[in-house]
């Protein structure tokens, strides 16, 4: 299958936090059932996450019901040595090297009982990347069948084009959100949208901060995207998603919630399309100032 003929669903399902939410291995299964009705067939994982547990409870769902890996794409990310009681590494620190990234992938198909992972990203980008080996390694394990495809998170636009240089890389996974506005101006959406490489969104509710925090940036922005959500009549958390998916790098937001209703707000900002005017008042109320 090549990159362009592969797609991820509008909305991706996150399970960073899947491990708090304390669910059997029969609500885990409900819980993915209800995701793929709503239409959210791409779900996204970590080695690290969960404390290097999470993909292997989603694991447990899909060894428990395995007709569901057919109707789903799987997503996980390596490159991250996270020190914990199981892994005494003296610090935290990446590694692209061979050994490490197939170790992590072969983990991660043992994890999610499945023979083929969709989609692995490089989840930070590592100082001591050799673009040109981990390319080889990206074709040697694609070859093999055990990755579809590959992509990058967290890259610089000049990262990303040094690996896609070596290998095509499907997506860079990206923090955009009505409070972090940074993949705006760094390069990354411009690139994005220049190679037609739909970037992943992560964290586009702000961690939660929108909701709740009461420093001043989300203080206001949290009044004026009110104003905005009541004319369009969707609550708070669909016009955040709607705001990222404004965006004409055509953006998968990735969700952070075990709440089906969760899941609901960000299907339904799929069909609200903001005026430029309403999309440029929320940047203006997360700067603080209007455009230049």
């Amino acid at each position: 299958m090549s990159p362009s003929a592969f797609t991820l669903s509008p909305i991706v399902a996150g399970l960073w936090r899947v491990k708090d939410w304390n669910l059997s291995v029969d609500e885990r299964v409900r819980w993915i059932e209800q995701a793929l009705e709503l239409g959210i067939t791409s779900f996204d994982h970590a080695d690290i996450y969960g404390d290097y547990q999470a993909e292997a409870l989603f694991g447990e769902a899909l060894k428990a019901a395995p007709a569901l890996r057919q109707r789903m794409q799987l997503i996980t990310k390596c490159g991250i040595r996270l020190r914990s009681a199981n892994r005494p590494y003296r610090i935290n620190y990446y590694d692209t090297s061979a050994a490490y990234v197939r170790a992590q992938v072969e983990q991660s198909l043992r994890n999610l009982h499945t023979e083929q992972l969709d989609l692995v990203l490089i989840h930070r980008p590592d100082y001591l990347m050799d673009a040109a080996a981990l390319a080889d390694t990206f074709a040697t394990l694609t070859r093999e069948g055990k990755v579809a495809h590959w992509g990058v998170s967290n890259h610089s636009a000049s990262q990303f084009a040094l690996l896609n240089q070596h290998h095509p890389l499907l997506t860079n996974q990206l923090e955009l959100s009505p409070l972090h506005l940074a993949a705006l101006d760094d390069g990354t959406l411009d690139q994005a949208q220049q190679l037609g490489a739909r970037p992943m969104i992560w964290s586009p509710l702000g961690g939660g901060r929108l909701f709740s925090a009461d420093d001043e940036q989300a203080t206001r922005l949290r009044a004026e995207m009110t104003r905005i959500a009541e004319r369009y009549n969707i609550n708070l958390a669909t016009l955040a998603f709607a705001w990222v998916l404004r965006h004409p790098s055509r953006p998968h937001p990735i969700t952070g919630t075990g709440r089906i209703e969760g899941l609901r707000d960000a299907v339904a900002a799929l069909a609200v399309t903001l005026d430029a005017e309403d999309w440029y008042a929320i940047w203006t109320a997360s700067k603080g100032h209007s455009v230049p």
